[in-house]
């Protein structure tokens, strides 16, 4: 996914908890939803700034030999002007871009049939 695209902002948004708790009845399961969705975007994003800083990695054992490429450069540059992953988040969660369930309440349903 192309994090840069994405309508989150870059900044912290001061949000309104209304807007939060609304999807869920519990402000406390919203937060919750975001945190490990926010894990998930913190996972996603680090193991593909490793992918493609592993292209650039020398495997010299010198300590005196340190290069300094253009392309890592501008590659780090990129992930660091990236919103946070909590941000984006937040976004898709307000946005109904997550899903989630919660297994305790299928099963009173279920057996409320």
């Amino acid at each position: 996914m192309d994090y840069k695209k994405s309508k989150s902002p870059v900044n912290t948004v001061t949000r309104n908890v209304r807007d939060l708790w609304k999807e869920t009845d519990n402000v406390y399961e919203s937060v919750a939803i975001i945190a490990k969705r926010a894990n998930q975007i913190s996972v996603e994003i680090k193991q593909d700034l490793s992918k493609k800083l592993a292209e650039f990695a020398s495997y010299n054992d010198s300590l005196e030999e340190v290069f300094e490429n253009r392309e890592q450069i501008e590659i780090s540059r990129y992930y660091e002007k990236l919103p946070k992953p909590t941000l984006l988040a937040t976004q898709e969660f307000i946005d109904g871009n997550i899903y989630w369930r919660d297994p305790s309440k299928d099963g009173q349903e279920e057996e409320n049939y």
